[in-house]
C-alpha cells in the first residue's frame, strides 16, 4: 500500500471512528431526554393518583421471595390526609422535619449540623427531609450510593416543583413504614392500636412517629424505654408547634 492509500485509509478509518462516536453519544443523550420525561411524567401522575405501592414497598416484597419467603407480605390501605387524625402529620414533622413547611426540599442547616457532627466522629446523623424520603421511598432503592442519592435529589426537586406540601405530606404518611412491613398511617393504627386512623390520638401518633428511624427495630404497640422518651420528647415538640404546627 503507497502512502496516498494509507493516509485514505486512515482518514475513512478516522471518519467511522467519529460517527460511532457521534451515534453513541446521541443514544446516550435520548437516554437522558427519556429518564427525564419518565421521571417528570410519574411525578405529575402521581400528584393526583394515589399510588398502590412505592419502590420500598416492592424491594422489600422481591427480597422477601429471594430469601422463601413465600408467606410474607405487606399492610398497605391509603388514606387521604383528611381522613388521618391531624395529630400524626404533626407528630412525623415533629419528629422528622420541623422546617417541612417552610424549607424548599432541602434543610441546609440540618445537613451542615449533620456533616460537623459527623465529621466529630459523633453517630452517623442524617439530615433528610419529609421530601426527600417521600422521593427515596417512593421511587428507589434503599441502599447508600452517589448515583441513589443523585436521583433522589432529582426527585425532590420535582416533588417540591409539582407536588403542594399537603400532597407530599399526605404522601409520607401513606408509604412510610411504621412497623415490620405496615406501611402508612391506615395500616398501622389497625395493627397496633386496632382504631381506624382517623381516631388516633396524640400519644398514640407521636409513638408512631418515634418509631420511624427503625421501624423493624422499635414497636409502637409495645413502646420500649427509648421508644417511650422519644414519643414524650415528640409530644413538646408537637404542643410547641401548636395544633396546626403550621402545616399545609
Amino acid at each position: 500500500m503507497d502512502g496516498d492509500a494509507g493516509v485514505r485509509v486512515q482518514a475513512v478509518t478516522k471518519r467511522r471512528g467519529g460517527s460511532r462516536r457521534r451515534r453513541w453519544l446521541r443514544w446516550v443523550l435520548m437516554a437522558l431526554l427519556a429518564c427525564v420525561g419518565l421521571s417528570v411524567l410519574q411525578v405529575l401522575v402521581l400528584r393526583v393518583v394515589d399510588p398502590p405501592f412505592s419502590a420500598f414497598m416492592v424491594q422489600r416484597q422481591l427480597s422477601a421471595w429471594a430469601k422463601g419467603d413465600w408467606n410474607s407480605g405487606f399492610a398497605y390501605d391509603w388514606r387521604d390526609l383528611d381522613a388521618i387524625a391531624p395529630s400524626l402529620p404533626l407528630a412525623v414533622v415533629a419528629a422528622e422535619d420541623q422546617n417541612f413547611p417552610t424549607h424548599n426540599g432541602f434543610d441546609f442547616k440540618a445537613i451542615e449540623k449533620a456533616r460537623a457532627s459527623n465529621a466529630r466522629g459523633h453517630k452517623v446523623r442524617g439530615a433528610s427531609t419529609i421530601s426527600q424520603q417521600v422521593a427515596k421511598n417512593l421511587f428507589l432503592w434503599s441502599g447508600r450510593s452517589w448515583v441513589r442519592k443523585g436521583i433522589e435529589v432529582w426527585y425532590t426537586v420535582l416533588i417540591e416543583a409539582f407536588w403542594p406540601k399537603h400532597r407530599i405530606l399526605e404522601m409520607y404518611v401513606n408509604i412510610a413504614e411504621f412497623g415490620d412491613g405496615v406501611y402508612g398511617a391506615q395500616a398501622a393504627a389497625r395493627r397496633f392500636f386496632r382504631v381506624d386512623a382517623s381516631h388516633l390520638t396524640p400519644a398514640q401518633s407521636a409513638r408512631l412517629a418515634a418509631v420511624l428511624p427503625s421501624p423493624r427495630r422499635y414497636d409502637a404497640r409495645r413502646p420500649g424505654p427509648y421508644v417511650q422518651r422519644r414519643s414524650n420528647g415528640i409530644q413538646r415538640q408537637m404542643r410547641h408547634l401548636g395544633p396546626g404546627g403550621d402545616l399545609p
